[in-house]
């Protein structure tokens, strides 16, 4: 059995990103412990690409926790407002969008950090990214490195000297150069879902997320292997 400084808590969406965050952790090592929360997010879909997924990857275990954020509101992801459609790739990234779920991730990464703590993990994958998603101030480094301080100081584990890092391999890369390690990995894009407005399986292809996603397999030459709605 591996010792537990190998075991790697992988906050797990479903998505493209934490797919291929969650490949970097296996290629790195790590026995993976997939975390997903289903916040009562309008594309719930994505909580079974998320379970296919943890499958494909041969994570040990599978968390899926409920915890609905709806009740909070403040997000067109968790309320009634309209996802934002149409908008240019380079307008996706200059403001806070609509789709900010607030405090989604000190939320989730506070669950990760007291699962890691139980099961004895090292480490807490997170596919966030500050260049197409430069808009969420929860993907930024600042956050990412304060949030590992107050675990330090806020768990047993931390105070125990069992540091627990957050390790963000995707934060810098473009969503091309994302794709293009997750072809190196053999990521399983075809199971992953990305978009804020599905129709059942079917990708809107006109929210922010499907528009970089797609931009993104244009850049690197491939066709996107998931279903769009026929009307895009």
């Amino acid at each position: 059995m591996k010792p537990t400084s190998y075991r790697a808590v992988v906050l797990a969406s479903g998505g493209l990103d934490s797919t291929v965050t969650a490949a970097i952790a296996k290629q790195e090592g790590y026995e993976l412990f997939f975390l997903t929360i289903a916040y009562g997010q309008r594309h719930a879909v994505e909580v079974e690409q998320a379970r296919q997924v943890a499958v494909a990857l041969g994570a040990a275990n599978h968390l899926v926790m409920d915890l609905d954020l709806r009740t909070i509101g403040g997000s067109a992801l968790t309320g009634s407002a309209a996802v934002p459609k149409d908008r240019a790739a380079k307008d996706c990234s200059q403001t806070i969008p609509l789709t900010y779920v607030p405090g989604r991730n000190l939320i989730f990464l506070s669950i990760a950090a007291a699962q890691a703590e139980v099961v004895g993990a090292s480490s807490i994958y997170l596919g966030a990214n500050v260049l197409d998603y430069s808009g969420y101030p929860d993907c930024r480094p600042e956050f990412l490195r304060a949030f590992e301080s107050a675990v330090k100081e806020g768990t047993k584990a931390g105070t125990e000297g069992n540091l627990l890092s957050v390790k963000t391999p995707l934060l810098m890369l473009t969503k091309a150069e994302i794709i293009q390690q997750g072809i190196d990995l053999h990521v399983p894009f075809h199971l992953t879902h990305s978009c804020y407005d599905p129709m059942g399986n079917q990708a809107c292809g006109r929210c922010d997320s499907c528009i970089i996603r797609l931009e993104g397999f244009a850049k690197v030459g491939m066709v996107d292997p998931i279903t769009y709605q026929p009307f895009r």
